[in-house]
């Protein structure tokens, strides 16, 4: 693939990496792409680099548009080695290149690389000429690094926004409205449920600094640039960091002799009853990825599992460590379970679920196998708990 005139001289020189299946255990079936933008002005600047793997395929994109020696800035919106990988081995070509980085930026591409390069740091709201064009730099700690910030071209109306607003999609198409709405919005629900969701209050203030800008082209280190539908992700950006919810419900559980799928089924029955839109999803078959995907949006969040060992099960207790690391907030969780004699299980759930500042439903603990009556009874009584939560 040839390097992809976005902007009149403003070059995509990045690398896909189709074959990613796996991102710090989110599960990416669709690859990715590491996304490295060429300015090509006065002073001629790269933007980000790719992960290390996939230099030559970047490099080679940069030798169609410029001598890439003649890099006179190289930008490090992030620190991650998915963005800076490649850093080093264009310094050796781009000799005369200064390192551009916020503050937290330099320590970390310190901390990396252990090469003390000619380098600069911007501060917020910085900017810098390269001719007829400049760049504007905003940090945005936390979203989702220490170290992260994003730079704008005022002239182009294009803002370059590290990991807001991407997605992992490896694709030959670079434009949102070439390859579909439903699969970048979908895709991008996925990465910021996954990634960015623990950070709702740093961007807020990013999506607060940033409002002001004009914007026709969001270029993220991954995935799909937006040019049709940027007004529909920032307002998505909104939602997800207000944490809104829809009235849905996501049923997560593991089972061992089927008594608490049988439970699992029911729960489910109770939501359908009642209207209220449910997804039922067994971690034998569905990745938690998969699943933080479908609880961004949700207001009830259940978690089942059998006990063992006095325990909960190691991938429901896995699951949990997850999604209290993610910290969706504005959430009502149920525990529920079968157990044999102990009966731990459900009662270190709804601990875990209180934890996460999520209210929660009385839980729902069955000993050995639940039979028909026993069912009829958790339905009938979860269905009057939630009339009385959504009055």
């Amino acid at each position: 693939m040839k390097p992809l005139e976005i902007k009149n001289n403003i070059f995509w020189v990045g690398a896909i990496d189709w074959n990613l299946r796996n991102f710090h255990g989110y599960l990416t079936q669709r690859g990715s792409s590491y996304n490295a933008y060429l300015i090509v002005d006065d002073k001629i600047t790269l933007v980000d680099t790719v992960k290390e793997s996939f230099f030559d395929e970047m490099l080679t994109r940069i030798k169609e548009v410029i001598d890439p020696e003649k890099i006179d800035y190289i930008v490090s919106n992030h620190t991650e080695m998915d963005h800076s990988g490649s850093i080093a081995k264009m310094l050796k070509i781009a000799k005369k290149a200064q390192v551009i980085s916020s503050p937290n930026g330099e320590k970390g591409l310190l901390k990396h690389f252990n090469q003390k390069w000619n380098s600069k740091v911007v501060t917020n709201g910085e900017s810098l000429n390269i001719g007829s064009r400049n760049l504007s730099f905003f940090l945005t700690p936390m979203v989702h690094w220490p170290d992260s910030m994003v730079t704008y071209v005022e002239k182009d109306s294009l803002l370059l926004s590290n990991d807001a607003f991407g997605q992992h999609i490896a694709s030959l198409e670079r434009f949102d409205d070439e390859l579909g709405l439903a699969i970048a919005k979908e895709e991008a629900a996925k990465y910021y449920a996954n990634i960015v969701l623990p950070y709702a209050n740093q961007v807020n203030k990013a999506l607060t600094e940033l409002s002001g800008l004009s914007l026709k082209l969001i270029c993220p280190s991954h995935g799909l640039i937006w040019r049709e539908n940027i007004e529909l992700i920032i307002d998505c950006y909104k939602a997800w960091a207000a944490n809104k919810t829809v009235n849905k419900a996501v049923i997560v559980y593991d089972t061992m002799w089927h008594s608490t799928e049988k439970i699992a089924q029911t729960i489910n029955q109770a939501f359908v009853d009642l209207g209220i839109n449910s997804r039922l999803m067994n971690l034998q078959f569905s990745h938690i990825s998969d699943i933080m995907a479908e609880i961004l949006d949700a207001r009830y969040v259940c978690v089942g599992s059998p006990t063992l060992n006095n325990q909960i099960l190691p991938t429901v207790g896995a699951f949990l460590t997850y999604l209290k690391g993610l910290a969706p907030k504005n959430r009502i969780g149920l525990a529920f379970g079968s157990y044999g004699w102990g009966g731990q299980s459900i009662s270190q759930i709804e601990e875990i679920l209180k934890e996460s500042a999520f209210e929660t439903l009385d839980k729902i603990k069955v000993n050995y196998v639940p039979h028909a009556l026993e069912l009829i009874e958790i339905k009938e009584k979860l269905i009057k708990n939630l009339k009385e939560v959504q009055k």
